[in-house]
This record gives structure tokens, sequence and C-alpha cells, in this order.
């Protein structure tokens, strides 16, 4: 389940490392509070059983439980690397005139803007993230769909793909989604086809990971963009500090500030049921399991990351001398 702690001096022996993990699903498992995500039919015939947990290190060492070979659909997850991958086609002077930086409070699918710019408020909601997948280069749909999966890929370490049903299910039932993309159009927030960028935007939600992904993909973050597993370099390490920055105060909704206080690491959660935790320099942690908050983040991974950050002092402001060293 783990590769041995190597010389790098991850001061965790992989043995006991396990034994948090194991103890951690064990303590989980069992735990049934939350629902699936209905209003995406497809997602709400997902098994609300699974569950796993996985951490990959910035020397690639890998420690996993649960079912986390299990596929599922990125989701909101997608907003982080889709922005990075912007951010790489222009800029981050560009990119902030589309989109702000500024945590909201509200709702992840909220129809607002900021009244005085009329840009969405970060790439984290969903307004944000139509803006930002409206960036993303390409000559026409299919060249920018490549572009993204080859991103994916980089991340990944392996080939990813869209889950069609989820995509096609998304895509008849994305009516909010609608209403946000011609409310940012109207203010010029957007200037490309209306229809091609949702339907890039609901693909990029629908890439096919698992639980190990999301920990290489965190990982990778951890990592100065450089993919732990592969040592390919999956994004522009100038851009990493603008992405932890937006994933820290906004990637958790409406659940940012408590999120920060308890857990205090840059992540981002999905409705799929996925979050996705960087330790900057350290490691990247993933966890999946599909019953959700009222907010829209898993229940079971909130509280895997609590304590997670807890037990081995992850915390970016931890001042404890039992804090995770490497």
């Amino acid at each position: 389940m783990a590769n041995q702690a190597n010389s790098e001096g991850l001061e965790i022996v992989s043995a006991p490392f396990l034994a948090v993990l194991n103890d951690l699903y064990s303590k989980y498992k069992s735990k049934k509070e939350g629902t699936l995500a209905n209003y995406i039919p497809e997602l709400a015939k997902v098994n609300p059983e699974l569950f796993s947990i996985c951490i990959v290190t910035v020397d690639g060492q890998t420690y996993k439980v649960g079912d986390y070979q299990q596929q599922f659909t990125i989701q909101s997850i997608s907003k982080v690397f889709a922005y990075g991958l912007a951010l790489e086609d222009h800029g981050r002077d560009y990119v902030l005139t589309r989109v702000g930086v500024e945590p909201t409070g509200d709702a992840f699918n909220a129809i607002i803007l900021d009244e005085k710019s009329k840009r969405p408020y970060n790439p984290m909601v969903n307004a944000g993230a139509i803006a930002t997948t409206s960036l993303i280069k390409g000559n026409g749909p299919t060249e920018r769909l490549n572009r993204v999966l080859e991103m994916f890929s980089k991340y990944t370490g392996r080939d990813t793909m869209v889950d069609i049903s989820v995509f096609t299910s998304e895509r008849s039932t994305g009516h909010r989604n609608r209403a946000i993309a011609h409310l940012m159009l109207n203010f010029g927030m957007i200037d490309q086809n209306i229809e091609e960028v949702l339907d890039l935007y609901f693909q990029q939600c629908a890439v096919m990971v698992n639980c190990q992904d999301l920990a290489v993909m965190a990982a990778t973050m951890a990592n100065k963009g450089v993919n732990p597993v592969t040592g390919e370099q999956a994004l522009d390490s100038r851009y990493i500090k603008d992405i932890l920055s937006v994933m820290y105060t906004c990637g958790m909704y409406n659940f940012a500030g408590e999120w920060a206080y308890k857990v205090g690491l840059p992540a981002k959660s999905g409705v799929c049921g996925g979050i996705m935790a960087v330790v900057p320099h350290k490691m990247g942690i993933g966890v999946f399991s599909p019953l959700l908050d009222v907010r829209g983040n898993s229940v079971r991974g909130v509280k895997v990351c609590e304590e997670l950050s807890r037990r081995l002092g992850l915390h970016l402001f931890e001042c404890s001398g039992d804090s995770f060293n490497s």
C-alpha cells in the first residue's frame, strides 16, 4: 500500500504513517452523514459507501487506503488546473482583468459579480471558473479540449478522458451556469461563443480521476509544478503562488475561513466528493467520499483533513515542535 520513506528526511516511517491513514479510514468509514450531488443526475448514481485517502510526497512516495483506484469525475477541483493553464496562456495581469481573487462568502454557484469591476470574484467559484475556461487558447473547441486533457495528463502522469455520461448530464441541466455565463457576456468578461465555453467547462469538470490522481496532482503543486512521479513539469513554477493563494482563501467555497482556521492548507473540493490539499514543499493529499455537506464539501473528506492536519502538524502556521518536517 505504500513505498518506504526515503533519505530525503520525511521523518515518518511507513508503518506508523499508514497506521494513521488506516485509523482515519476506520474511524470515518461508518460515517453516513451527507447527501449525493443529486442536482446532477449522473452524480446521484454514485455509490455513497466509496471512501479513500491518499498521500503523495514531493519525492514520489505514496501512501493510500480504501477505494483509491475508484474513478470519479473531478468536478470543481478542475478549476485549479484550468486557472493555471489560463495564467500560462495570458499571464497574471491579463487574467486579473477577467477574474478577481477575492473570497465571497457565497455559495459556489451564486449568480453574482463584483459590482465595481463586473468581474467574477475568484476562479474557484463557478462564475470565475467559466471565465477562466473561456481564456484557454486553441483553434476551435477540439483543440481547446485536447489542450485541457493534455494538461491533466501532465499532472496525473497518465492519459485522461471525459466521462461522456456525466458531461451530457451536466450539459442538459446546467441552466444556472448558462445564466452566469450570459451575465458575464453582458459585462464583457466572456467574448466567445457561450455554448462552446460551457461545453469546455462541463467537459473539464467531467474528466475522470481517482483518489491517487488527486494526491499526485496536489503533490505536483507542492513540488513547484513538477510531477513527483514522472518528473514532468506540469505548470510554470512562477504561477504556483498565485494558485495556492487562491486555493487557500477561496478553494472550499463558503467554508474557506473555517477550513483555513482548522486545516490551514491550500485546498479545493468538488461535488464529486473529492478534496485535494497541498502541503507546500512536502506532499499532496487526496480524499474521496461522495457524501456532501450543505456547502458541497465531502463530509468525510473534511473530517479526515482536519484530523490529518492536527495529528501531523500540517497547518501552515503550526508552531508546535511536533510538526511534520522534511
